[in-house]
């Protein structure tokens, strides 16, 4: 037996007329509310079986406001959410941004079948899942993910974290918004550091710690990654290497040998000494010698232990050693200098270790060459 209010519902059901139709979904509202009107579970079964049919036939204006009820809570039919939900995003969106009817199976289904408006509105969600951010990494566009990363209250796997790191190489638009989230690890900070602009360099840098420790654990000395021909052993680098390790296993290799290394031009001397006293292999050291940013340099020489008058002395060299002319005036140092302040040396070893372990900043460094 059904209530009475549910057989007025019905024969409004079985009226064609707009207003019928208008007039049935108007009162569904009032039925599911109602402290007196709760549906039996009978009752809402008929009643998600009737609605299901008629949707496909009412004007999109009534559509609209049965998502609109459907996406607040306290009426349960999940049925006619899913209906609504796959509907135009016009509709759909209320029940895609906020419906707690559609569960995450439903919500990835609307993402790999829907269009991209259906995805964004799913990214907005005050919650989103690994599982649904997943989904949206794979089929949204550009624009989704962007939104997705803005959304702070979305989960992201570590998966797709590497894998968006990794588009920002290429998408600019996704590295401030990667940056801004407070879950974004600091190894993978790290390895967008070399394709980041200036000023996101410098957040890295400040805002995002990584530990040592851990690292040195995870790292084994790349021997044999070096920047020579093969089978040069006759190389600049390959002998600047043999005398760096002969210095340091008598004790007599130290800032102040490298400080006069370069002032003498001996470049190679300077660098795989550097290389030495940072615990990472000539490759990795040049390339941060060679990046004109500065930030990395500063970075390797907090991590070895160089105070800040020999880095200022240390820095002017590198740069008119890198780039040629008259030596800059410590003026041109203040930018750097305040970084290198901001800088552990806790962090500063912690970063060398991820640009040693990590093939994707060899990588990248590669093609921005490239590009250059």
């Amino acid at each position: 037996m059904v209530s009475k209010e549910l057989q007025e519902l019905l024969l409004l059901a079985q009226d064609k007329s707009s207003d019928a139709r208008s007039r049935l979904v108007e009162n569904i509202t009032d039925l599911f509310l109602s402290d007196d009107g709760r549906l039996s579970e009978h009752e809402r079964a008929l009643m998600s079986d009737i609605l299901g049919k008629l949707i496909s036939q009412v004007e999109v204006d009534i559509r609209k406001e049965l998502a609109n009820t459907l996406a607040n809570p306290g009426i349960d039919l999940p049925d006619i959410a899913k209906i609504l939900a796959n509907d135009d995003v016009e509709i759909a969106r209320p029940l895609l941004e906020r419906s707690n009817l559609l569960k995450d199976p439903d919500l990835i289904e609307i993402i790999r079948m829907r269009t991209d408006e259906h995805r964004m509105a799913i990214a907005m969600r005050e919650e989103v899942s690994e599982s649904v951010s997943n989904a949206l990494v794979e089929f949204g566009g550009e624009d989704v993910i962007e939104g997705l990363l803005n959304n702070h209250d979305s989960q992201l796997s570590k998966r797709a974290m590497e894998y968006l790191v990794a588009e920002s190489r290429r998408v600019d638009r996704f590295q401030e918004p990667l940056l801004g989230r407070a879950d974004l690890p600091g190894d993978l900070a790290y390895r967008m550091y070399w394709w980041v602009s200036a000023a996101l360099r410098k957040k890295i840098l400040t805002d995002y710690s990584v530990d040592p420790v851990i690292f040195e654990q995870a790292v084994k000395r790349a021997a044999g990654a070096v920047l020579t021909d093969q089978g040069d052993d006759q190389s600049a680098y390959v002998r600047a290497q043999r005398l760096v390790r002969r210095m340091k296993e008598s004790g007599e290799l130290s800032v102040q040998f490298l400080l006069n290394a370069l002032r003498q031009q001996r470049v190679a001397v300077f660098v795989a000494g550097m290389g030495e006293l940072g615990h990472i292999n000539f490759r990795t050291a040049w390339r941060i010698f060679s990046d004109k940013g500065g930030e990395s340099f500063a970075v390797l020489a907090k991590a070895v232990g160089i105070d800040r008058n020999q880095f200022t002395n240390i820095y002017l060299l590198v740069v008119q050693a890198r780039e040629g002319g008259a030596p800059k005036s410590p003026g041109y140092l203040k930018n750097i200098l305040t970084l290198f302040d901001a800088t552990t040396e806790a962090n500063a070893k912690g970063a060398l270790q991820v640009w040693q372990r990590d093939s994707a900043y060899q990588e990248a460094i590669e093609e921005l060459d490239k590009v250059g």
